[in-house]
């Protein structure tokens, strides 16, 4: 493999019970990423764009065929392993932000590290661990917002906290799944906006599932899918 491809997927199926048979919803889909890229994926409803994208990260598990990062197959490895992947490597941006109500924004930021550390773990980094989120909040431009709760926020400032989420790890990709479906047109362009800077001035990967065409048109790379393939 190519030291540039960070993800590749290798005629990847996926089944779901169906009745008394089965739905097959992805179709031998073989895909390279390069690290760096911002990759769309689009299509209509139903064409497994999703479904491809929780497959790629450890979401899913395939029915057939490998899904390998910097040239690993991840899912031959242990449930362990794939964990510390998924949270350390890979990090995640949905439609709906998932935020806490109770936690204020630095509070959300930096929660994935309570998630995948141990209480003692988390103690021992705690003051550079909020530094990190602040650091990232203030990129985002919410050095304002640090102690609001998400009720507080608008829609596009509650997706920066989930993107600064995103980010706290430092991971190498990360997956977006329609991030501007819950917005209107205006804070859609800023977060389309945001996305590609953390692309050109940290060289972030991000493969994004989206039906917005402007969202698509940005990206490195359009990949379309139909009915359960890429066209």
């Amino acid at each position: 493999m190519s030291n540039d491809i960070i993800l590749r997927a290798q005629d990847v199926h996926r089944f779901f019970p169906a009745g008394e048979g089965q739905l097959e919803i992805l179709k031998g889909i073989s895909l390279d990423i390069k690290k760096g890229e911002v990759i769309s994926i689009v299509g209509p409803s139903g064409a497994g764009k999703s479904t491809l994208l929780h497959i790629m990260g450890l979401l899913d598990r395939p029915t057939a065929g490998q899904v390998y990062f910097n040239g690993q197959d991840i899912y031959a490895q242990s449930s362990g392993a794939q964990a510390r992947i998924r949270n350390a490597s890979f990090a995640f941006v949905f439609q709906f932000y998932h935020l806490i109500s109770e936690l204020d924004v630095l509070e959300n930021t930096i929660l994935p590290f309570y998630i995948s550390h141990s209480i003692m773990g988390f103690m021992a980094n705690n003051s550079g661990l909020k530094e990190r989120g602040r650091e990232i909040l203030d990129k985002l431009g919410l050095s304002q917002r640090i102690h609001h709760r998400p009720g507080q926020l608008s829609g596009g400032e509650q997706q920066r906290v989930a993107i600064a989420r995103a980010l706290v790890s430092n991971p190498e990709i990360i997956f977006c799944d329609e991030p501007t479906g819950n917005l209107d047109s205006a804070t859609s362009a800023e977060v389309q906006d945001l996305i590609l800077e953390l692309n050109r001035k940290e060289g972030k990967t991000f493969i994004i599932v989206t039906h917005e065409e402007k969202i698509a048109q940005k990206a490195h790379r359009i990949i379309r899918m139909v009915d359960g393939r890429i066209i």
